[in-house]
């Protein structure tokens, strides 16, 4: 058996977790060596006792492991383990980080300077605006954003950096080949592509409920801090944010309406001490001296607009209007003002929302 293999199969031993997994490489050194050593001597490690012991001895599920191993290679994807270079070294530090991980994409070292956006499945315009805004502002500066692909304010957060040109980390709470929700099929593969999909759940794990707690865990892992940017006082969001305190992270959190449920749980974080935040330079400020001048400058080319862009401009806000609304304002057939208002959606200015609604982005 290869290295990769022991390592694999002792991951697949019923009962060794990431804690129990590691004390016996503190003992033995290897996972090979593991299954060579006698059943009384293994349940003597701490952590272990004889049950764990026996499942390692009786391990037989070989031919598991090299399904496993084609499954990844079909996919395009490996496995990373805990001695690896290329482990995330904020990840490394945490007490119940993995000792596998597997991957789609690329992991670099300048990931070490990531942020966490996290949020509700069920979003606002509000929340969605925001998401987009601050995950665009802190790819330009050069963070790599770290979010769970799920629907809502995950999805936006993967997408705003993609379309700064930023890296992008995707933690899944099932195996590397099932994505979850299935939409987002096509978003995973734009996130390998310049980014990294990342799970510590073998091939073929499915989304099941309990998974995401632990998943949870290991996107504030991954990063400086945790940006809570819409969430319930029930959104799984918040376990995030715990971890990351858990984990000595940065806690940030976007202040919302009084009047929202939707806000009431970064609400609660803020009056609990998170950072409030209404900037990308909120966030920067804060972790400024971990950053030690790494913060991009951002470089932006002039923008050019025709007069009829300019007059769009003028009657847009923040909030949505329909197409109908903007062409009685101007006196021009929708048909025309569609043209000019995608130009202006290219062009970063304005953004469209349901119903064919508009408005600037601020």
């Amino acid at each position: 058996m290869s290295d990769l293999e022991t390592w694999i199969a002792l991951s697949m031993v019923p009962e060794i977790g990431p804690v129990t997994f590691r004390r016996l490489l503190t003992v033995y050194g290897e996972p090979a060596s593991v299954f060579d050593a006698p059943l009384r001597e293994i349940s003597n490690v701490e952590g272990v006792g004889e049950r764990r012991a026996k499942n390692i001895r009786e391990f037989r599920a070989w031919k598991n492991v090299k399904k496993h191993l084609t499954c990844l290679d079909e996919i395009h994807a490996r496995a990373v383990t805990f001695r690896d270079p290329e482990y995330p070294q904020l990840l490394r530090e945490i007490e119940s980080a993995p000792v596998l991980l597997y991957v789609r994409g690329t992991l670099k070292q300048e990931d070490r300077f990531a942020i966490a956006i996290v949020g509700s499945r069920k979003t606002s315009h509000y929340g969605r605006e925001v998401a987009g805004k601050l995950s665009s502002e802190l790819s330009a500066s050069g963070f790599t954003i770290v979010s769970g692909m799920a629907r809502g304010i995950d999805t936006i957060s993967h997408t705003g950096s993609l379309q700064a040109g930023g890296r992008t980390i995707a933690v899944l709470g099932s195996g590397v080949d099932t994505i979850y929700p299935p939409e987002n099929r096509g978003l995973a593969d734009r996130i390998a592509a310049s980014g990294c999909v990342v799970t510590e759940f073998p091939v073929g794990g499915k989304p099941n409920k309990e998974n995401f707690p632990k998943r949870n865990r290991l996107i504030s892992g991954l990063s400086l801090g945790v940006l809570v940017v819409e969430a319930t006082r029930e959104s799984g969001s918040l376990i995030t944010a715990t971890c990351a305190l858990e984990q000595n992270r940065e806690v940030f959190a976007v202040p919302g309406s009084i009047l929202s449920p939707n806000s009431s749980g970064t609400n609660d974080l803020i009056q609990r001490g998170a950072k409030l935040v209404q900037q990308a330079e909120d966030i920067i400020g804060e972790l400024a001296p971990m950053l030690k001048g790494y913060v991009k400058a951002k470089a932006q080319d002039p923008i050019v607009m025709t007069d009829e862009e300019k007059r769009l401009c003028d009657i847009l806000t923040g909030e949505p209007q329909h197409i109908d609304m903007i062409s009685r304002e101007l006196a021009q057939p929708p048909s025309r003002l569609l043209a000019s208002l995608l130009n202006l959606e290219l062009k970063g200015i304005v953004r469209q929302t349901e119903g064919k609604r508009f408005y600037l982005i601020q």
